[in-house]
Parts: C-alpha cells; structure tokens; sequence
C-alpha cells in the first residue's frame, strides 16, 4: 500500500505542472481606438483595465494576441481557456461565453457619405434595399443579418468596409462615433464628409471581456471579483473615460 501511495503522489507531482500550462490563459482581441500594437506589445486603454484584472486575480501565466475579430471570436467559441475582449454582450451571445465585466457602453449608426444624396434610409425597413459593408462575424453583421439585410458586404476587415464606403462600393457601415472618427483618421478623409443615417438604438450594448465556456469556472470568479474591484473604485472608468487617442496603426471599433 505504502508503494502504491508513493506511486500515486509522484504521479501527482508530474501532473502538476502540467495542469499550470493547462491553466494558462489565452487573451485574443482584434486592434482598435482602445487596443492597439506598440512597438513588441499589445496596449491600449482597455489592454491596461484587462492587465490590471488579470493581476489582481492572479493571474500571470496569459499572452495577448491581435487578431482579425473572426478569428479571435471563432477561438473563444470552440477552445478552453481562452479570454477575448473587447466583445459586445448580445442576447444571442448570452450563452456561449462566461462574462465576466463591462468596460463601456457602445451606440452605433448607420453612416454615408454625406455627398450621396441618393440615399435615405429613415428605417430599417427603407435601409435593407442599400448595400451595407460589414465586418464578418461581429455584432453588426449578425444583427443585421437577423433584421433580414440580404445585401451585405461582408470584409475582414473594418477598415475593407469603410475603404469601400469612400469608394461607393457600398452605401452605409455601421460605426460608432469614435469608430467613425478613427477611420476618417486612417483614411485621411475628413469626417465632415460622413453623415449618420439612422440610429441602430436595438444595437446599443456594453463591451465586455469575456471567457471561453470550457474556462475553469474558478478562474472564471476570480477575474470577475478582480474586475469588479476595478470598476467599483473607478479605476475601469478613469482608464476608459475619455478614451485616449489612436495611433496611426489603429484599425477597427472595438466590441464586436
């Protein structure tokens, strides 16, 4: 008996390692006016709020990476351990992820050029006979797709859809104010050429970091308690309000 407990223990031993790596948490998010690439590091107003959680809960064992938002959201549907942010809370997203906090509230519009006069769209129903570029997988493509748009542009890239936008490739994106000002910034156009044609008020949402369903629930709690913390004594709000301004590099809105 004496072996066999000696055999169980080592067994034991040589896991435990094992189970750390497995523990160790992926961060995936995609570049935008809140996460962005600076020099070899992933930073941004809503990187400091996610670093400063992660360190009050503990955890260290994380890596940050920048991805298209597809990809990054197709990662914490299907694999463990996997925390993404800055992701819109939908009730169509309700439960597939473990949410854990709030960083800001989000509004988005419809935009155009302001020179197409050709266009109107004071609904829904009016806005479905124009093109709307989008950006595959994210909470404005799924919206609309659910509101029965068939004439959808659907890109990588945020960035594709407003390049097209300017081109008359499309007619509307749907961007939020800092969405919209961040691309007029990327495309060197000046946004006093866009016009907002209709409010998406159904759309208005909070952006969250949220984890993957297969997560340790414990870890899970801890991040939770963390940020909540966080948000409690001020600091997610001081981080994130007034949002600080995008580099050049910046590609997308962020919370999809």
């Amino acid at each position: 008996m004496k072996n066999v407990l000696l055999a169980l223990g080592l067994c034991t031993a040589a896991l435990t390692p094992f189970m750390a790596r497995a523990q160790a948490v992926r961060v995936v998010t995609e570049a935008s006016p809140y996460v962005f690439q600076q020099g070899s590091k992933v930073a941004g107003p809503a990187t400091e709020v996610l670093e400063k959680t992660l360190a009050d809960a503990g955890v260290k064992d994380y890596r940050i990476n920048l991805y298209p938002w597809a990809r990054a959201y197709d990662m914490a549907l299907a694999e463990p351990n996997v925390l993404i942010y800055l992701i819109a809370r939908t009730p169509e997203r309700e439960a597939q992820f473990q949410w854990v906090g709030e960083f800001m509230q989000v509004r988005y519009h419809l935009y155009k050029l302001k020179a197409r006069a050709d266009i109107a769209a004071p609904s829904l129903e009016a806005a479905r006979g124009y093109v709307i570029g989008v950006m595959r997988d994210d909470n404005r493509h799924q919206y609309l797709k659910k509101q029965g748009f068939a004439r959808l542009v659907v890109s990588a890239q945020v960035t594709e859809n407003f390049a097209q936008l300017l081109n008359r490739q499309v007619d509307m994106v749907p961007l939020s104010e800092n969405g919209a000002a961040t691309q007029c910034k990327e495309a060197n156009f000046d946004c006093a050429g866009l016009e907002k044609v209709l409010p998406l008020e159904e759309m208005n949402t909070g952006l969250f970091m949220a984890f993957s369903k297969s997560t340790p629930p414990e870890l899970v709690a801890r991040t939770q308690a963390a940020f909540e913390q966080l948000r409690g004594n001020g600091t997610v709000r001081r981080i994130m309000e007034p949002a600080r301004p995008a580099p050049a590099k910046t590609v997308s809105l962020a919370g999809k």
